[in-house]
């Protein structure tokens, strides 16, 4: 186990599962280490990657973070979403989620989320 909390904020977008961002503390001590790249978003503004690493193996690139999220999403700082594809598992309230198609969302879906959802093939224009 990389992470474990019930303190997260779930992040809804247009078109999108919900992304939760997880408290840095929530994960275990060296499991996240700064990764290349960033992105922007025209909402929470600059992101930063991480990689996830356990005991056997590193999933590179698989986090996200805003250092200091824009007006409105204050509630990022210090916290941290993971894409639920690079990993082996991610589970809200017991259900193990399922990933968001294509490889740039990263929405957790589960059985209580009903799409259409971004990110498969012919979706990027939505």
């Amino acid at each position: 186990m990389i992470a474990d909390t019930t303190d997260s904020v779930r992040v809804l977008e247009t078109s999108h599962p919900p992304v939760y961002y997880l408290p840095r503390s929530a994960f275990v001590d060296g499991s996240l280490i700064l990764a290349a790249g960033s992105s922007f978003c025209e909402f929470k503004g600059a992101a930063k990657y991480l990689s996830v690493v356990s005991p056997d193996a590193t999933a590179e690139r698989a986090a996200w973070y805003y250092p200091t999220p824009a007006k409105g999403f204050e509630s990022l700082a210090d916290k941290v979403a993971v894409y639920p594809s690079a990993m082996d598992s991610c589970v809200v309230a017991g259900e193990t989620v399922q990933a968001q198609e294509g490889d740039f969302y990263g929405g957790w879906i589960t059985s209580r989320v009903v799409g259409p959802f971004k990110g498969g093939a012919g979706t990027t224009g939505w």
